[in-house]
């Protein structure tokens, strides 16, 4: 781990550093150099984005005391499902509220939550202030009953957690210098804003000079653009550095009729990365950020004989579902 984060805790139940590779079938089908951070090999819960941030998320939870962990996100949540296994192994209680009608079968990301123990509310809305306005109830409800809460917002995007994508940056600094190769841009999904905050400071942090690229998978540009330079300044601030507002890029052309909505651009990504390279993705963020690239790469946007990074999410038991 980089020397700028050993002062926060953090419990290390993600293998890390994940590995970077060339997808070197892709690379040679588009004409272009094509690399793959493998955040959906960090191994815990099935993997994905949400244990980096976990890792120091939970740290911060037992370091309050708390006995109760409050999370909020959609029926397919994947943070929620790796918070819920984070739970389970740290002995900690885990109370989900989760966007959407309750379905007739738990799949997917649902069927994990109920293996791990979590206890599950449903809300039959599509709005995230709606969920979140009922997580904080449910919080202030369970403190009324002696429980010592530690509540977090969808996606875990706190500076806490943001520290998480701070940390994966220096293990892309490190393997840029060992092998010597620079790359050009950084793409990756973006949706709560807290991987694409880390990144952004890491950035700052650590010098690197190319482009990070957040498509989003949530909200329009202009929202998303906001919160993640506000998360990235916090973040920033309590690393005792600071962030320019023209290093956060966001790219709303691939969200589609909206969060979790299928596109026909990410259900071709997802067939390309499956028979070209047998990387699964999935539907609502990591197929959605490669059809985005890929569009990039058919398009030019990146000069010629770039070096280009897409940063794996994880997220596919929403295959499953």
């Amino acid at each position: 781990m980089n020397n700028i984060l050993k002062k926060f805790r953090r419990l290390g139940y993600s293998l890390v550093p994940t590995p970077i590779h060339k997808l070197e079938n892709l690379s040679k089908f588009f004409g272009a150099n094509i690399y793959c951070k493998r955040d959906d090999m960090t191994g815990f819960a099935f993997g994905g984005n949400k244990t980096r941030k976990l890792d120091y998320l939970i740290a911060e939870a037992i370091s309050q005391k708390a006995d109760t962990l409050v999370c909020v996100g959609a029926n397919q949540s994947n943070f929620c499902r790796i918070a819920s296994a984070f739970g389970a192994a740290s002995g900690l209680n885990v109370e989900l509220v989760l966007g959407g009608k309750k379905p007739a079968v738990n799949t997917g990301n649902l069927m994990l939550d109920y293996l791990f123990g979590a206890k599950i509310k449903h809300v039959d809305s599509e709005e995230w202030d709606v969920w979140e306005n009922e997580a904080i109830k449910l919080s202030e409800e369970l403190r009324k009953k002696g429980k010592k809460v530690y509540w977090m917002p969808i996606g875990g995007s706190t500076t806490t957690g943001a520290l998480g994508y701070v940390e994966c940056m220096s293990e892309i600094m490190d393997f840029s210098r060992k092998n010597k190769i620079h790359f050009d841009g950084i793409v990756h999904p973006t949706g709560s804003g807290g991987t694409q905050s880390g990144l952004v400071v890491g950035k700052k942090l650590f010098g690197y000079d190319g482009k990070i690229i957040g498509m989003a998978v949530t909200k329009n540009t202009r929202q998303l653009t906001e919160e993640v330079i506000t998360l990235s300044r916090e973040t920033a601030h309590m690393l005792d550095t600071e962030i320019e507002d023209n290093t956060v890029i966001v790219d709303d052309n691939y969200i589609g009729k909206g969060y979790g909505a299928h596109t026909r651009s990410a259900e071709d990504a997802i067939k390309l990365f499956a028979r070209k390279e047998g990387i699964l993705l999935d539907y609502v963020y990591s197929g959605k950020a490669a059809s985005g690239m890929l569009d990039y790469v058919r398009k030019k946007h990146f000069p010629k004989h770039s070096n280009i990074l897409f940063v794996h999410t994880g997220g596919n038991i929403e295959l499953f579902k």
